[in-house]
């Protein structure tokens, strides 16, 4: 009986956070010379069509970093539930990262789809810029959802060092507001740091968060 309560308790978080980690690093790397959102369907066209190689590295990246994340989200429900969390925040979060893994696959796919349009400059900028807003304010936003759904019945529940909370909050606030960036590139800023702010903070919380109600946080 015991045996099989702790399987029902999930894998170790930490496993899938440093996968995503690992895969999220990888694309930030292989796209930091690519495209930007406001780059001409000639420049688009150019850059993948001298680099496809890349991008296709990047897409794979990208949609790969989307697996480990849905498991991640998946775990840390079940792992709530078991600690007693009976709010709205653990259906919340899984949502959250639910779509936050669908933004990231699409983001990918659309991104493996533009690198065979080379020939076709504006079918090249279109699916590039489509591949930006779900991998940037598409993913982030709903990365949030995920983030505060941990945070806030942690804070109530001293799930979680306080301070890690709240952060956790900040963190996801600043998520939140990237979704003004589809107004104004002056907040582009807000993506990365929702994205690698969120990314530090879930592999925070996968060591943080205790097993069951007996390693609750005092």
């Amino acid at each position: 009986m015991t045996t099989m309560t702790r399987q029902q308790g999930g894998p170790p978080l930490l496993a899938p956070a440093l996968a995503f980690g690992v895969l999220t690093v990888a694309s930030a790397v292989l796209g930091a010379a690519g495209t930007r959102p406001d780059s001409s369907a000639a420049e688009v066209a150019a850059y993948l069509g001298g680099n496809q190689g890349v991008v296709r590295l990047l897409a794979f990246a990208v949609f790969g970093a989307s697996v480990p994340l849905a498991v991640w989200a998946a775990t840390a429900y079940r792992r709530q539930r078991r600690l007693g969390v009976a709010a709205p925040g653990a259906v919340i979060g899984l949502t959250g990262g639910v779509l936050s893994a669908a933004a990231l696959a699409m983001s990918g796919l659309i991104t493996w789809t533009a690198a065979q349009a080379s020939d076709a400059p504006a079918v090249a900028r279109a699916l590039t810029s489509l591949a930006f807003a779900s991998g940037g304010p598409g993913f982030v936003v709903p990365l949030a959802l995920l983030i505060a759904g941990i945070a806030v019945p942690a804070l109530f529940l001293k799930l979680l060092p306080r301070w890690m909370s709240v952060a956790g909050l900040v963190v996801a606030a600043a998520a939140v507001l990237a979704s003004l960036s589809l107004l104004t590139p002056a907040l582009y800023p807000l993506i990365p740091v929702g994205r690698f702010g969120g990314l530090v903070w879930l592999v925070a919380a996968s060591v943080l968060l205790p097993r069951d109600r007996a390693a609750r946080t005092d």
